[in-house]
C-alpha cells in the first residue's frame, strides 16, 4: 500500500456558512460569518481514476477577520456510488501535524467494507500550510528538523542555540502565517469544507494528530458533529510536550514487553536467555556504540542513535532481529536482514526533501499550547528523565523550538461538550501510546472506546485489517449507534508489512521507525 501522508477556486455561493469561531474562546471576535466557496471539482490527473475529484476553495487566514488575507485549502473526493444508501460525507485526517490528506480517499475507497463506503462521499483535504494548501516553509535544513537531541550538559548550550535558530527561521520565513496554523483554525477550516459541501452535519474519521482534530471540531461544532470515529488517541490534557514526554514514559514498559517476548526466543535471537540478560545485552550494545561508533547499513550509530529507535520496541517481533543484527555488526559478524526488515530500515525514497511537514508540526504543536519559556527548566527535566526513563527519557524532555515561540493566539479548546464519538486504540502504539488513547476517551465525555488488545502499531481501523477493531468500528459508521459500552477484543499480532500506512511516518536515523510525528 502507497504511503499517503510525509512523516502525508471556485465561483459561487450557497446558503452554508460558517461562524467565525465557536463559543469557545469567543469573546474577543467581532460577530461576523464566512461565506466558503462552491468547489469547481475537477479530475484530479489523468494517471488517477476520474471519480478521485480535487478542487481548491479558499478561508480566512485569520477567522476574525474574516474579509481579511484568504488561503487556499485543497480538497479531494470520491462519492457515493450508491446514491439510495448515502449518509452524507466524511472528512478523514492522516495526522501529523503536518500530514497530507488529499490521497486519503483513494486509500478508504479501497480498504473500506461495501456497506460502509457506500454511505459516505469520501473527502480528503490538506490542511492549512500543508502541501497544495497554501504551504508554508522554515528554511530548516535536515539538521535543523531533527528533534532528537540527547541531553548532554556539554552540548545542551548548541541545544539552546537551535531551538532559537529554528523559532527564528520559521518567524522570518512565516511570520505573517503561523500564528494561524493552528488546530482551532484547521477545525475551522473543516467546517468551512462542511459548509462548501451544502452538509449540515459532517462524518469524520481522523488518526493521531487526526483525533486531537477531530475531538477539537467536536467540541467548537458539536451540532455539525455526525459519526466521528478518533483512531489512535492524542490525550488533550498532553498537547503538546506531554504528548513528546509520553513517548519516553510508555516506551519503557514496552521495553521490558521485548525483553520477556526476546528471552522467551533465545535460542533464535542469542540476545539473553531472561529479560534482565536481553536488557544487559541492548545496554551494553549502547554503551558500546558510545565508545565507538557502529557501522551498520552504511552508517555509523552511536548510543544515541540507538536510542532514538524507541519506536521499534513496541512491535517486538521487528525489534529482535534488528537488534540482533546490530549485535552482529558490533561483533564483526556479517548482518542477515529479511527483504522487509531491509525495507524497515531502509524506506523507499520519499519525495524530495522538504521542510514543509515539520515547519507546520512546529506551527502547530507550539501554536496550539504555551510551552516553558526557560531553558533551564528544559536542562533539569531532561537530565532527570535521562534516569527515570532511560530509552528516550531526555530527548523527550530536552528544549524544543517552542520555548522560543510566539505565545498561541488563543487557548486550548477545553473539552466540556458531551460528545458521541467513537475512539479506537491498539495496546502497543509507539507515537499515541495506550495511556493516550485512553486520556481522549476520558476527557471526551459520552465517547465509547474499542481498545485492541495486543494489537501493534500506529493507526488502528483499516490500517490493520486483520484487527478485531474494524468490526464494531464499522458497525458504527453503518448504523451510527454507538456500542452500548466499550469494547476490548483481542487482535494477534500481525506482519508489519501488511499494515496500510495511513497515519503519518517520519523516518529516523535507525531503524527508519517514527518518533517525530503523531
Amino acid at each position: 500500500m502507497k504511503r499517503l501522508a510525509p512523516m502525508l477556486a471556485a465561483a459561487g455561493l450557497i446558503a452554508g456558512t460558517v461562524p467565525l469561531v465557536s463559543a469557545t474562546g469567543a469573546s474577543a471576535a467581532p460577530a461576523a460569518e464566512y461565506t466558503p466557496q462552491k468547489p469547481a471539482w475537477q479530475r484530479c490527473s489523468a494517471d488517477r481514476p476520474a471519480a478521485y475529484e480535487c478542487a481548491t476553495i479558499k478561508v480566512p487566514l485569520d477567522y476574525r477577520r474574516p474579509r481579511g488575507r484568504t488561503i487556499d485549502l485543497a480538497i479531494s473526493r470520491m462519492k457515493s456510488e450508491n446514491p439510495a444508501r448515502r449518509h452524507g460525507a466524511m472528512l478523514l485526517n492522516p495526522g501529523g501535524p503536518g500530514g497530507s490528506g488529499l490521497d486519503l480517499p483513494l486509500m478508504m475507497d479501497e480498504l473500506m467494507p461495501k456497506d460502509v463506503r457506500d454511505q459516505y462521499d469520501l473527502i480528503g483535504f490538506d490542511p492549512r500550510g500543508v502541501g497544495a494548501s497554501t504551504p508554508i516553509t522554515c528554511g530548516l535544513t535536515d539538521t535543523e528538523q531533527n528533534i532528537n537531541r540527547p541531553y548532554r550538559e556539554e552540548t545542551f548550550p548548541a541545544d539552546v542555540a537551535w531551538a532559537r535558530t529554528v523559532a527564528e527561521k520559521c518567524r522570518e520565513k512565516a511570520g505573517p502565517v503561523l500564528p494561524f496554523v493552528t488546530t482551532r483554525n484547521t477545525a475551522r477550516d473543516m467546517d468551512a469544507i462542511r459548509a462548501a459541501l451544502g452538509e449540515k452535519k459532517i462524518s469524520y474519521v481522523g488518526y493521531s494528530y487526526g483525533t486531537y482534530l477531530g475531538a477539537v471540531y467536536t467540541q467548537m461544532f458539536p451540532e455539525r458533529s455526525d459519526r466521528m470515529v478518533l483512531d489512535s488517541g492524542v490525550d488533550p490534557q498532553r498537547i503538546w510536550r506531554g504528548m513528546i514526554q509520553v513517548w519516553a514514559t510508555e516506551a519503557e514498559p514496552a521495553f521490558r514487553r521485548w525483553t520477556q517476548w526476546t528471552a522467551e526466543r533465545s535460542a533464535e535471537y542469542g540476545l539473553g536467555a531472561t529479560p534482565d540478560a536481553v536488557s544487559r545485552t541492548f545496554w551494553d550494545l549502547v554503551a558500546r556504540a558510545d565508545r565507538e561508533p557502529i557501522e551498520f547499513e552504511g552508517a555509523k550509530l552511536t548510543g544515541d542513535d540507538i536510542r532514538t529507535a524507541r519506536a521499534v520496541f513496541f512491535t517486538p517481533s521487528q525489534a529482535a532481529p534488528l537488534v540482533k543484527a546490530l549485535k552482529d555488526a558490533a561483533d564483526g559478524k556479517p548482518v542477515k536482514l529479511t527483504p522487509p526488515q531491509l525495507k524497515l530500515l531502509k524506506p523507499a525514497a520519499a519525495e524530495p526533501a522538504s521542510d514543509n511537514g515539520t515547519a507546520v508540526f512546529l506551527a502547530v504543536v507550539c501554536g496550539d499550547t504555551e510551552w516553558p519559556r526557560y531553558p533551564e527548566q528544559y536542562a533539569r527535566e531532561a537530565a532527570r528523565d535521562k534516569i527515570a526513563y532511560p530509552l528516550y527519557g531526555d530527548f523527550a524532555s530536552n528544549i524544543k523550538p517552542c520555548a522560543y515561540w510566539q505565545r498561541p493566539v488563543e487557548p486550548p479548546t477545553a473539552m466540556k461538550t458531551r460528545t458521541d464519538v467513537l475512539t479506537v486504540q491498539n495496546e502497543w502504539d509507539s507515537q499515541t501510546p495506550l495511556a493516550s488513547g485512553q486520556g481522549l476517551h476520558k476527557a471526551l465525555r459520552g465517547s465509547r472506546m474499542v481498545l485492541a488488545q495486543g494489537g501493534e502499531g500506529h493507526g488502528v481501523y483499516l490500517a490493520d485489517p486483520n484487527s478485531c477493531a474494524n468490526a464494531p468500528v464499522s458497525s458504527y459508521l453503518t448504523t451510527g449507534r454507538l456500542p452500548a459500552a466499550d469494547v476490548t477484543c483481542t487482535t494477534t499480532p500481525g506482519a508489519a508489512e501488511h499494515r496500510a500506512e495511513i497515519a503519518p511516518q517520519s523516518p529516523q536515523r535507525f531503524p527508519g521507525l517514527t518518533d517525530g510525528r503523531f
